[in-house]
């Protein structure tokens, strides 16, 4: 979408969605002046009609009325915000969300949004950015009647109309600017999630890391099976073992410019990329088989923030992804239940379950950016059923024992609009993962299932403060609901970036590169070769 500010109450142009988010109680005599303006043109009718269909300004509430040609819009259309003193920039992005549904409903090709008066400007316009980019998404390649009707308008524009006494200024165009970026990148991240497994197979995810690195001034690193072998990646080449497809080994870098930034200890980001999942030999039932595309989300996500990090962001130290992609399918060379896998780290892995395929890619990746020297890991994974189980479909689970690294991420997911909810990472549960013939196994009892889970995770980040986000609920949403579609999400993403945009503030602000304690040290094994810069170390 092209999206533009304007100060002051400019009109839009005719043929225009006019809308005004409302917080509860402006419906009556102290309405703000977009409402008031609308009210009067309408000769009253506006709130009238809105009082009389129930219309109180809660949050989800909507009155959508036409114009009859009163205004330069041919309809108006009301949104709740809910309880002014409970606020916060999500729902504002939620309110947005539907207007664009609103919009595409109506064949609107432009809408004009009366962005309201908040405590900060800036987040304001950047949700409803947000919240209008990703409400439009559709992912509707597939059906012909979605390509039949291809020549239909589509909202394409909006104009931003800023409060009364709130100027235009370089702080509001970034964060326009942000608000965009960040929105197509992550329904870029949804599309990924969104195709089925027989187009996003690891080669392909591995070519889509690359034109994210492109995109975002990133140079990246692909490894095919042999530099798998190489790093010892025994965790990982099992899960791969029963599948035709040929796995990949991704890794992006970005870099500052400055010598003395560039030398900082990075940030690692670890994505979960299983492109399909059917639970290997431990075959899930065609129910819990159907939405196993959705098993990369993590990857999904942690590439579509490395585009907006580095052409966006570009913090003061450098940021790395690391993703194994790969499917995990039965077949007569498949890994089998007690079979027992050496991991990168040397520790060995008694196999009970192949269903619990993604902690042993992940193992290998944590053990890998470890070495790597981060000041923090975090990971993403469509991990467990245990943390649907727990939270729902709309909620994240975070672990980790380092509490401020923790907090920080928790903090930069509230800013973004994504719900994350802390969960316990402790040894209580340990004993859930002890095996009586190597040193510990990949899947535990079913209590406590997605703490096992984050414990074993555990086991391969040494000292590292690290913090580890179950995503298996949010990666795909049941419904439609704001500014989501029924379907992937891309959820992770703009907490990563939020993550990044705060730890570059707090960095900015040290004199000199602080160089991360070392975490405990991996067996020496041997590395694979670097690729040329932005080319693939192998096809």
């Amino acid at each position: 979408m092209q999206f533009s500010l304007v100060s002051g109450e400019a009109a839009p142009v005719s043929g225009e969605l006019l809308v005004i988010p409302l917080f509860e109680g402006e419906l009556g005599d102290s309405a703000p002046a977009p409402l008031a303006a609308a009210d009067s043109a309408l000769e009253g009718r506006l709130r009238a009609a809105a009082t009389q269909e129930g219309f109180k300004g809660k949050a989800d509430q909507s009155f959508l009325m036409h114009t009859l040609g009163k205004l330069g819009s041919d309809r108006v259309l009301l949104l709740g915000l809910g309880n002014r003193a409970r606020f916060q920039p999500e729902v504002l992005r939620l309110a947005a969300g539907r207007a664009a549904k609103t919009a595409q409903r109506l064949k609107s090709p432009a809408i004009g949004f009366r962005v309201p008066a908040t405590d900060d400007a800036a987040m304001a316009v950047r949700a409803v950015v947000e919240g209008l980019e990703l409400g439009v998404y559709r992912f509707d390649k597939y059906k012909s009647a979605a390509r039949e009707d291809k020549g239909s308008p589509k909202l394409t524009r909006a104009t931003l109309s800023l409060p009364q006494g709130t100027e235009k200024s370089r702080a509001l165009d970034d964060a326009l600017h942000l608000g965009l970026k960040l929105a197509e990148a992550v329904n870029w991240a949804r599309d990924l999630v969104n195709e089925p497994p027989n187009v996003v197979t690891p080669i392909k995810l591995a070519q889509a890391a690359q034109q994210a690195a492109k995109e975002g001034g990133l140079t990246a690193e692909i490894g095919g099976r042999k530099e798998i072998e190489r790093l010892n990646m025994g965790m990982f080449l099992g899960v791969t073992a029963g599948s035709v497809q040929e796995p990949r080994l991704i890794h992006l870098v970005y870099t500052p410019k400055n010598a003395k930034d560039a030398k900082r200890a990075p940030l690692a980001l670890v994505g979960k990329a299983i492109t399909f999942d059917s639970g290997g030999l431990s075959l899930k039932p065609t129910e819990g088989m159907v939405e196993m595309k959705t098993d990369m989300a993590g990857s999904a996500a942690v590439l579509a923030a490395m585009k907006v990090i580095g052409s966006v962001v570009k913090p003061p130290f450098p940021v790395h992804a690391f993703i194994g992609a790969c499917e995990n399918m039965p077949s007569g060379t498949a890994y089998k239940p007690g079979d027992i896998l050496t991991a990168r780290s040397g520790k060995t892995v008694e196999i009970t379950n192949t269903d619990a395929e993604g902690r042993l890619v992940l193992g290998d990746m944590l053990t890998w950016a470890c070495e790597h020297e981060p000041s923090a890991i975090i990971d993403l994974a469509t991990l467990t059923g245990a943390c649907m189980v727990a939270l729902g479909n709309y909620i994240v689970g975070a672990f980790g024992d380092d509490d401020d690294t923790v907090n920080s991420v928790l903090t930069a997911a509230r800013a973004a609009g994504e719900e994350m909810w802390r969960l316990p990472v402790s040894d209580l549960q340990k004993d859930a993962l002890r095996s009586e013939v190597a040193d510990m196994k990949n899947s535990g009892e079913r209590w406590g299932g997605a703490i096992n889970a984050a414990l074993f995770l555990k086991e391969f980040v040494g000292n590292t403060p690290w913090v580890h986000l179950d995503i298996a609920g949010p990666s795909n949403s049941p419904k439609e609901r704001g500014y989501l579609n029924k379907g992937g999400t891309g959820v992770g993403a703009r907490t990563l970036v939020e993550l990044v945009r705060r730890r570059a503030t707090e960095v900015a602000s040290q004199p000199e590169p602080v160089k991360a304690e070392s975490p405990a040290k991996a067996p020496k094994v041997a590395k694979a070769p670097k690729a040329a810069k932005g080319k693939p170390a192998r096809a």
